[in-house]
């Protein structure tokens, strides 16, 4: 009996450990040992299987569209450092100063911009409450509004491209559509990419963008105190307001569009990406060999702990298949009342729960490999899925009283921000992007209509 249950305890365990404040790479690998050990020992663990770990090691090391990673980290962190973003907020909301929530919609474009070039939800919502939140309050903004803004376009880093959370997505999608496909009879399976997910993700992330500033211009419309105009809009040319939107729009434009045209695969956009940054911070003057050594280090961490995660990840998953987890994962898909919807249902109240104590990176090389083949033999497209997973998590780290982005801002907002005020203001954006999310369950072609008409 306790066999049967090892797929089921060896998760509990991993929780348990995580919220025990333990490293995330070392817990995966560390339970996954200990449990094969444990099953060796009664014998109901085949050792040889362990034998595959090599391999997929090796497979990680020579996949190309891994090594997107660090050049999209390097691309964020050193448009991060060369202080283009500062630059676009400050002179957006002296154009926007008498639009009534001009301030605040400034912040929304320029955390969309941030965030498709950042793509790590940390790094944004830091960046953003650092440059505008007081900024904002000194404006006379309502706190709860003002926090609100933060939080939710800081999250953007999930879903809008290029995004790391949807390369990493589309990489584990890719290789669970294609053991799908062949659990199906389908011996000449359909490939689904990084850039896919990309292109399907365009549309959403406009649509939320749009909602993210209609909000804003209604609640400053009929509540004029809560987000005040300036008294008098700044005298800012729209040389100026050129110069320095142009450069990160050039290169995210750039990026995307050569995946989109099929000139450039993720990996040598990202390089492209990773260059343009790199020669945006020179052409500012903010290279140097200090700053230089920071973006570097930055990089580094980043990608040391991605790769960390997915070796531990990878262990866990052979040893949770080798206890044949994932066929009582589909065993009880298949029992379900309601068939795929509530199959998908399931999985995503599960993500979102999880979303609470695991980033996107422990998300995505855990529990959508051993989820994602199931869904995907049960018909649902892959970038769909991949949207409403990337979506999900994303309202998951802006709900209370767990979400990631609440902590990441909490710890640079001034004591005079009440942290009620924080957990107030992302309410309007959580049911924003919870009406997105059944929009795209209603209507997966807002996910799935941009990829088919560029194939």
């Amino acid at each position: 009996m306790l066999a049967e249950l090892a797929p089921l305890l060896m998760f509990l365990t991993v929780c348990a450990a995580l919220m025990l404040g333990y490293p995330v790479a070392f817990t995966l690998a560390g339970t996954a040992l200990l449990y094969a050990a444990l099953g060796i020992a009664s014998g109901h663990f085949e050792p040889s299987l362990l034998l595959a770990l090599p391999d997929r090691l090796y497979g990680t090391m020579t996949n190309t569209t891994l090594i997107a990673v660090p050049l999209f980290v390097l691309m964020g962190v050193m448009l991060e450092k060369s202080r283009l973003a500062e630059e676009l907020l400050e002179n957006l909301a002296q154009a926007c100063g008498r639009m009534p929530g001009g301030l605040g919609i400034s912040v929304v474009l320029v955390g969309m911009l941030l965030a498709a070039s950042t793509g790590i939800v940390g790094a944004t919502v830091v960046t953003m409450g650092l440059m505008s939140l007081p900024t904002m309050l000194k404006r006379g903004y309502n706190p709860s509004l003002a926090t609100g803004t933060i939080c939710a376009t800081g999250t953007l880093g999930q879903i809008i491209p290029p995004s790391i959370a949807l390369v990493l997505l589309g990489d584990i999608l890719s290789g669970a559509y294609q053991q799908a496909q062949l659990s199906r009879g389908i011996f000449n399976p359909q490939p689904v990419s990084v850039g896919d997910l990309f292109v399907g993700a365009i549309i959403p992330g406009l649509i939320l963008v749009a909602l993210y500033i209609g909000y804003l211009l209604a609640a400053a419309t009929f509540n004029p105190g809560c987000a005040p105009a300036a008294g008098r809009a700044a005298n800012v040319s729209r040389r100026r307001i050129l110069q320095s939107l142009l450069p990160p729009v050039t290169l995210i434009v750039l990026v995307l569009g050569s995946i989109i045209s099929g000139a450039a695969t993720p990996t040598e956009a990202a390089g492209v990406g990773a260059l343009g940054a790199t020669l945006l911070a020179w052409r500012k003057r903010q290279l140097n060999r200090r700053r230089l050594r920071e973006v570097g280090i930055a990089t580094t961490e980043v990608t040391a702990m991605v790769f960390a995660i997915l070796i531990g990840a990878s262990l866990f998953s052979l040893v949770f298949r080798g206890f044949g987890g994932e066929e009582m994962i589909e065993h009880f898909f298949s029992q379900l009342p309601g068939g795929t919807f509530a199959a998908v249902l399931v999985v995503m109240i599960a993500i979102f729960l999880l979303g609470f104590i695991l980033d996107f990176i422990e998300i995505t090389f855990v529990v959508v490999p051993i989820v994602g083949p199931v869904l995907l033999a049960m018909g649902v497209d892959p970038v769909w899925l991949g949207i409403m997973i990337a979506l999900n998590l994303q309202t998951s780290f802006l709900t209370p009283p767990f979400g990631f982005a609440l902590f990441y801002l909490r710890g640079v907002a001034p004591d005079s921000v009440a942290t009620g005020a924080i957990y107030r203001g992302v309410i309007p954006f959580i049911v924003l992007q919870l009406l997105l999310l059944a929009a795209l369950a209603l209507w997966p072609e807002l996910a799935t209509w941009l990829p088919q008409q560029l194939q």
